[in-house]
């Protein structure tokens, strides 16, 4: 049984918010166009609104870390996968936050002149370290997305998670794979193959899943089976074994 956990829900789904603020591109003027742009480069050094998007993805990381923290040391459910997950997330909650702290100085993608200088050296070492930070991150998050989509389908599978989680892990690795694509076209000399948007779909992505691990935490969930463990009763319908005081008609 997974029990209910309202703070760390709570916390999980205001860094998810918090994740979304690129989001904001929409209505603010920020000059940078989203289908050929990283989501970084909106809080970049030089940016109009770099302030406000490097102040959220700092809020977002501290929110993730605080709520996986605790859970990472006393897992709301047994398994190796739990304790795995939320030690991920802490993983990645730590690394956006820093993530936050070393911004790009420039947008690349926008901007020839940064460009030029990222390709010769020539920018700050925060501005490198960035590539790294983003990519912890996102190692962090897709070990959490994978062990913890495990868990609510062996402990609550009829829980939001455990029926979304696998399609949104492959969404994710797919987001990925698409974005991995696209900065390669980019190094080579081409337009980048929708750069912006892959990225955009990679960060979505994992808004909405700390948004499905909140509710799956908000409320108590009947205890589980693994799935393929499931078995009849004399009547045909489908029950779980002795003692988990479930019965489906």
């Amino acid at each position: 049984m997974i029990e209910p956990r309202p703070t760390t829900a709570a916390l999980l789904a205001l860094g998810a918010l918090a994740y979304t603020a690129w989001a904001l591109e929409a209505v603010l003027p920020t000059g940078l166009t989203p289908a050929h742009t990283y989501v970084s480069e909106l809080a970049a050094r030089d940016q109009p609104y770099g302030t406000l998007f490097r102040t959220t993805d700092l809020l977002a990381g501290t929110l993730v870390w605080a709520a996986a923290l605790p859970a990472s040391l006393r897992p709301p459910s047994p398994g190796r996968w739990t304790r795995a997950g939320w030690a991920a997330l802490v993983l990645f909650g730590t690394a956006t936050a820093v993530d936050s702290r070393l911004p790009l100085s420039c947008a690349p993608t926008a901007d020839p002149a940064c460009d030029a200088q990222e390709r010769a050296g020539l920018l700050p070492v925060a501005h490198s370290a960035h590539s790294v930070s983003s990519t912890v991150a996102l190692c962090g998050m897709l070990v959490a997305m994978v062990a913890l989509t495990l868990t609510a389908r062996r402990y609550a599978p009829r829980a939001p998670l455990a029926r979304s989680g696998p399609a949104l892990v492959t969404l994710e690795l797919a987001a990925t794979a698409w974005t991995l694509a696209a900065i390669a076209a980019l190094e080579a000399g081409h337009d980048g193959w929708g750069l912006g948007i892959a990225q955009r779909l990679q960060v979505g992505v994992i808004a909405v899943w700390l948004g499905l691990l909140a509710v799956l935490l908000l409320r108590p969930t009947t205890p589980g089976v693994p799935l393929g463990d499931r078995v009849l009763d004399v009547r045909g319908r489908e029950r779980v074994p002795s003692g988990s005081g479930d019965t489906r008609s």
